[in-house]
Formats: C-alpha cells, structure tokens, sequence
C-alpha cells in the first residue's frame, strides 16, 4: 500500500479465539508501527461476549497495545460503547467518564442495593468528567472501604451516609438519600468541568 503513496493504515487481527486474538496482537505490535484496532470478533451475547471481550482485550490493554478498540456483542450497539467506555476506566485510559463504585450483596445491607447502584449508574453514565462515585450498603464499613471515591452514600436501616473521600458529610433520610447523592454528583461534576476547563484556557495561552 505505501508504494502506491497509501499510508493512512490501521489494523485489525480480530479472532473469535481469545488466546489467538491475544497471540496475533502482540505479534503484530512487535512486528510493524502501524496503529492497531483491537476487537474479540463473533463473541456472543451481552453477557458471554462482555466477558469474553474484557478477557481478550484487557489482556491485549495491558500490554499497552492499541489504538482504537470495538466491543462486538449480539447486542444493541449502545451496550457495546457502554462495555467498551467501561474496559477502558479499568485501564486508566478514559479520562472523560465517571466511575460507579459498588458493593456485593451481604447480610449487613439494609437498603435496594441493587436497585439503587443501577440508578445512579444509569445517572453517570453521560457525565464527562472523571468522577467516582460510590454506592454502599454498610454504613460501618463503607465510606473507608471506598475512600478514594469522590462522592458516596452508605445506607443504613432509615438513613444514609453521603461521605467524600472517606470522610462523612452529613447524614440523610433513606427516602431522600440517593435524591440528595446526585445533587452533590452535579457540584463535583461542576467542579471538575470548570476546573477542565480553566486548565485548558492555560494552556492554550
């Protein structure tokens, strides 16, 4: 292709095999510079494929290769850029997305975890900036064990905890509590645009 004065190239090594998609992406970044576009090709349905890619292509991610990425799932397409942002957050190579943090089921929960970390997922999931935030339902334990996220609620029978950084802000009533945990996402998500954007101002001057 370049000795016809063709050199706007990207490759892609896809497989259905993961071990064989991993195989051929490491040889391919050791043999040529060119840009890669990685993809687990034929990988199945929402929830075999989402494994089944984040195995593949976290292993092929970690290694520092690639370029551009595809999640293919048997799936509405919405689903596989919400994967892929997702695979990308775990690597630390998207600066641009908030970040749901959540516990396991266990006796100690007293709220709808479940229902309650699908909602303020859901609620995140057009920020554009790198918030973290944390849905927890142990009230003893939960603001330490996810101190490093920028805004978090631990509930407890008929109260929450909203916490910052591991840090109890005040307490709240359960039926407000989640209510009262997207007020403070939009200040930090606020917070962290304008601050984005002073940055940029900066560098621009």
């Amino acid at each position: 292709l370049e000795d016809l004065d063709f050199h706007d190239i990207i490759v892609s090594m896809k497989a259905s095999d993961v071990n064989l998609a991993i195989e051929a992406y490491e040889k391919a970044a050791r043999a040529f510079d060119y840009p890669l576009h990685l993809g687990i090709t034929e990988s199945g349905t929402l929830f075999a494929g989402t494994v089944k890619s984040a195995a593949g292509l976290g292993a092929i991610l970690n290694k520092g290769i690639g370029n551009t990425l595809r999640i293919s799932l048997s799936a509405d397409p919405v689903e596989e850029v919400k994967v892929a942002r997702e695979l990308l957050k775990s690597f630390g190579l998207a600066s641009n997305a908030a970040t749901l943090i959540s516990c396991p089921t266990c006796g100690r929960i007293e709220i709808d975890l479940i229902s309650i970390a699908n909602e303020v997922e859901e609620y995140i999931s057009t920020l554009k900036v790198p918030i973290k935030v944390a849905v927890l339902g142990c009230a003893v334990n939960g603001p330490g064990e996810a101190r490093e996220a920028d805004i978090g609620i631990a509930g407890a029978r008929g109260e929450g905890l909203l916490f910052r950084k591991g840090q109890v802000v005040r307490k709240v009533p359960e039926e407000i509590m989640v209510e009262e945990l997207k007020k403070e996402i939009d200040v930090i998500a606020a917070e962290m645009a304008a601050e984005r954007e002073k940055e940029k101002e900066t560098q621009e001057q």
